[in-house]
């Protein structure tokens, strides 16, 4: 299936979970934050939490400045 991550379009396999595209796109284990359609998805849900067609997912990193 077709989803969309940080603006770029992949392609997964149909029973993919949010843990394992982020595995998949190469970010880092620590240090981000998941959104799925809008709505962030808590770090203890990404497993069990499954991608669907067309979903968009955003990878957030915290930056550290002034």
């Amino acid at each position: 299936m077709n989803i969309t991550i940080n603006g770029q379009r992949h392609e997964v396999a149909a029973d993919t979970s949010v843990a394992e595209a982020l595995e998949s796109y190469g970010a880092p284990a620590r240090g981000v934050a998941v959104a799925l359609d809008g709505a962030v998805v808590p770090r203890d849900s990404w497993q069990r939490t499954a991608l669907h067609e067309d979903a968009t997912v955003e990878i957030l990193t915290a930056v550290q400045g002034g």
